[in-house]
């Protein structure tokens, strides 16, 4: 006797953990604690105080430290603020963030920006973008011309 085919489930089945790639095998950090460790890290190998880089980026030593520990969420402001204090950019912060979260991922990062970056327009100096974890910067190549029809 032949056989019927399955019966079509009248709305789709949920794919299972195993057969999704696009999710994470382990929830991601916050990013506020991304962001404070990677602050941290910078001061740290600085050799800043808390009282220093929070005195030069006008906020206040508790508010530094809490920001830091990745308990409270600062503003794209006070990330900025913090930041050239630390003497880094923002796109460098959200560059090692991204890094991070990319290497715990398993994936591979490579930075097509860092050998070719120029100083901005009207700026006084050049700072290299910082070191991120995993990532090499590439050296300077010829400039690549990319067509589209």
């Amino acid at each position: 006797m032949p056989q019927s085919p399955a019966p079509t489930p009248l709305r789709p089945t949920r794919p299972t953990r195993q057969n999704r790639p696009d999710r994470p095998a382990r929830p991601e950090p916050p990013l506020r604690v991304l962001v404070g460790a990677i602050l941290r890290g910078h001061r740290e190998r600085q050799g800043r105080t808390l009282r220093d880089v929070a005195g030069e980026a006008r906020v206040s030593v508790p508010y530094l430290s809490e920001v830091e520990r990745g308990r409270k969420e600062a503003s794209s402001e006070v990330l900025g603020a913090v930041c050239r204090a630390l003497g880094l950019r923002l796109v460098d912060l959200v560059g090692e963030a991204h890094a991070r979260l990319a290497h715990a991922d398993g994936r591979v990062v490579l930075d097509l920006t860092a050998a070719r970056e120029q100083p901005a327009l009207g700026s006084a100096a050049h700072h290299a973008p910082a070191p991120t974890a995993g990532v090499h910067p590439l050296r300077p190549s010829p400039p690549v011309v990319a067509l589209a029809a």
